[in-house]
């Protein structure tokens, strides 16, 4: 059973946040694409480390935002995000786990993506209640910041431990989708959303099928009907079994009966137009063994739905892709967790979305990412590609525990319209973390003049076990 309740029903049972109130701002600007918070074209790179130490506090979490250049992130045009940060509501608190889920989108229209935080180990009306916050783009960069609203606090904890942000409901407006534990799982926050502006409402999803205990885990979001509003994939464990679940929702969808299509179970996912057919496509990454998932496959496993003007393409089989697949680099191995972390994007600027799948667990977890290309007929494994840390021009050398490629991400950094490839591995040394980006060709990424950096590089304290790298660009 999958229910969804309107924050207008259970207004009465709410204690909104206090925030000025002023008539939503008119749409000044066109909107700016994620992640481009000066607005210089150039999308940035956000890297969650919610495992860092903050004025003390251990696991407190901290957000590095390395700004894009001609020549890739520039680790030295950088911002640090606490909840210490001037102007950031809260304040850094043990076990808080800033930075454990990162979205974006132009939220309030003017020109400049901004950037939202998860907090889900944030305690408000109880442990755990969990927060999201928005931090502003502006031309200078990040500034400025609010709370999202939260409207069912009392129905859900870990509030912000999965988030998307898109026009889900095709009124204009960007809108943000939270994932969340407890009876409501999902919740969607209604935009226009503004600095300073009063909240536009917004609905609740519960769904029977799913454990309450584990939530809604993980969100991507695409067009995946080609009607210009985007469609959110979630994901979450099975009732009783704590088996991955993976969901494909239509959220502008009223009557709340078939607002939801069941898909290939998988613990991430990326969506991107793999075909060029005007339907983004699914990628779905399950990289547990079958001992542990049912769904899951020696060594993980990815698995590709393509899209169409119904949601997910029924006439088309979907893509089961392992490393024992012809083409694939390397072979399915226990542990190699081959699907670990997913992502879609145009790689070599043929007009066709690529993905590039992260095998954390490959040789004693040193890890690996593997590049697939699109085309007109799909997804390939011809010219497949994979990068380790031994790969000649990669800074760093392969030990064991690093996780490359635990998160790996295709954004345009350097404006050439062409995705380029970030990588985390939030094992490197001894769980500090680090990052690397490999600039993009018309063959395929580069690792000649690659570059590497870790949480010292900015800012971002090595107490502890940080986990430079949890979260990425989405």
């Amino acid at each position: 059973m999958r229910t969804r309740v309107t924050a207008a029903v259970l207004a009465a049972a709410l204690t909104p946040l206090a925030l000025t109130l002023s008539a939503p701002a008119a749409h000044a600007a066109t909107a700016a694409a994620p992640y481009d918070f000066n607005g210089d074209g150039r999308a940035d790179l956000a890297i969650g480390a919610p495992g860092a130490t903050v004025a003390g506090q251990a696991r407190a979490g901290a957000v590095a935002v390395v700004y894009g250049s001609s020549t890739g992130p520039k680790s030295s045009t950088r911002t640090l995000l606490t909840q210490n940060t001037a102007g950031m509501p809260g304040a850094a608190e043990a076990d808080d786990a800033f930075g454990s889920a990162l979205a974006s989108a132009d939220l309030n229209t003017d020109g400049y993506a901004d950037l939202l935080i998860g907090t889900p180990g944030e305690d408000g009306s109880d442990t755990n209640d969990g927060t999201v916050t928005i931090v502003w783009g502006s031309a200078s960069g990040l500034s400025g910041a609010r709370t999202l609203f939260s409207f069912f606090s009392t129905d859900y904890d870990r509030y912000g431990q999965a988030l998307a942000a898109g026009d889900f409901d095709a009124d204009g407006d960007a809108d943000v989708a939270v994932g969340s534990t407890g009876p409501v799982t999902l919740s969607l926050v209604n935009g226009p959303i503004t600095k300073t502006g009063a909240h536009n409402g917004g609905s609740g999803s519960r769904n029977d099928r799913w454990s309450t205990s584990h939530g809604t885990t993980h969100l991507s979001s695409g067009d995946i009907t080609g009607d210009g509003h985007p469609w959110v994939v979630l994901h979450g464990r099975a009732a009783n079994t704590a088996h991955a679940a993976t969901g494909l929702a239509d959220m502008k969808i009223g009557n709340y009966v078939d607002w939801q299509q069941d898909l290939p179970a998988g613990y991430v996912s990326a969506v991107g137009d793999i075909d060029g057919d005007g339907h983004d496509d699914i990628a779905i990454g399950n990289d547990r063994e079958t001992s542990a998932d049912p769904a899951g496959a020696l060594g993980g496993q990815v698995t590709v739905v393509y899209g169409g003007p119904d949601g997910r393409d029924t006439s088309r089989a979907p893509l089961v892709l392992t490393q024992d697949t012809a083409g694939v680099p390397g072979a399915s191995e226990k542990g190699d967790r081959f699907g670990s972390g997913v992502s879609l994007g145009d790689v070599n600027g043929d007009g066709f979305a690529d993905l590039a799948i992260g095998v954390a667990g490959e040789n004693s977890a040193a890890g690996a990412v593997t590049v697939l290309f699109g085309s007109a007929s799909g997804l390939t494994t011809k010219g497949a590609r994979s990068y380790t840390q031994n790969t000649a021009g990669v800074p760093g050398s392969s030990e064991k525990g690093d996780r490359f490629g635990a998160r790996v991400t295709l954004t345009d950094h350097t404006g050439d319209h062409r995705a380029d490839l970030s990588v985390s591995a939030p094992g490197e040394n001894a769980g500090d973390g680090a990052v690397w980006s490999l600039r993009s060709t018309t063959t395929g990424p580069t690792a000649t003049g690659s570059v590497s950096f870790g949480p010292g590089t900015t800012g971002v304290s090595t107490a502890g076990t940080p986990g430079y790298g949890t979260a990425l660009n989405s």
